[in-house]
């Protein structure tokens, strides 16, 4: 990736989204997008369905740019560079920037092939066997497998599975992750779990998480960005960035009414 000079430099400052707006063709999907993503802290986005959430988490690393007709004005920066220059290598941004979706997808291979996948795909030269040991320890979930690794990864429980897939994203040593509704496939327990796990990992990556989860955008992140929606004269939802601040304001001391509505659990 190449540096744009002309852009900030702030080495507190993971991602800086200026004014950016996302496009389904001519539909304004999510309008008025403005935030500082923190380095190494966990930011969570929140709101009730359609107001775009996931699209705007999938901006960070253009995974809509597989969807035709999907478009963002604006700007949205990556440690200075603006990842929407025609020059940025997509695939490379993906590596750097790793996915954990919201149900657990492994592949239909070895729990070590899981993990191995990616470092293989990218040309890893160094001893495999220790990163994949590596990225399991740091998903919490060596201890689990280490004397099963040739077993499916589909043979674990759903929240084994989904740090399975944590791991298999932390093995291609990204420095951020993305993690759209982790955790709500899973049981209570499992959520601990993973909650729990991101605080550990919120010490080496930055995180983005979406959840529909209050009680979980309280108990784990640091700053809370609430969107909402509203109808459009066609019938369709156009989502709107309401209000971005530490989770503790968030949740405590809102700037918009809307936000305390959603937060206390009057809509939504």
């Amino acid at each position: 990736m190449q540096t744009n000079t002309a852009s900030f430099i702030d080495t507190n400052l993971t991602f800086r989204v200026e004014n950016a707006n996302y496009y389904y063709g001519s539909f304004l999907a999510v309008r008025d997008i403005y935030v500082d993503i923190p380095e190494r802290q966990i930011t969570a986005l929140i709101g009730p369905s359609g107001c775009g959430k996931s699209t705007v988490l999938r901006c960070f690393n253009r995974l809509n740019d597989l969807i035709p007709g999907a478009r963002v004005d604006g700007k949205i920066y990556f440690r200075g560079v603006d990842l929407y220059n025609p020059t940025i290598d997509s695939n490379e941004l993906r590596r750097r920037i790793g996915m954990v979706f919201q149900k657990p997808n492994p592949f239909p291979k070895s729990i070590y092939e899981n993990v191995a996948f990616g470092p293989r795909v990218a040309g890893y030269q160094g001893n495999m066997d220790e990163l994949v040991e590596r990225s399991l320890r740091g998903a919490a979930l060596w201890d689990d497998v280490k004397d099963k690794l040739g077993e499916s990864g589909l043979s674990l429980s759903g929240g084994q599975q989904q740090r399975l897939c944590i791991a298999r994203a932390i093995a291609i040593e990204p420095e951020v992750l993305l993690m759209d509704e982790p955790c709500s496939a899973l049981d209570p327990i499992s959520t601990l779990k993973v909650e729990d796990l991101m605080q550990e990992l919120k010490q080496k990556y930055t995180i983005i998480i979406v959840t529909h989860n209050m009680q979980q955008a309280a108990r784990v992140s640091d700053y809370t960005a609430f969107f909402n929606a509203q109808e459009t004269e066609k019938g369709s939802k156009q989502g709107y960035l309401v209000e971005y601040a530490p989770t503790e304001v968030i949740f405590k001391n809102p700037a918009q009414q809307s936000t305390q509505d959603y937060v206390s659990g009057r809509f939504g």
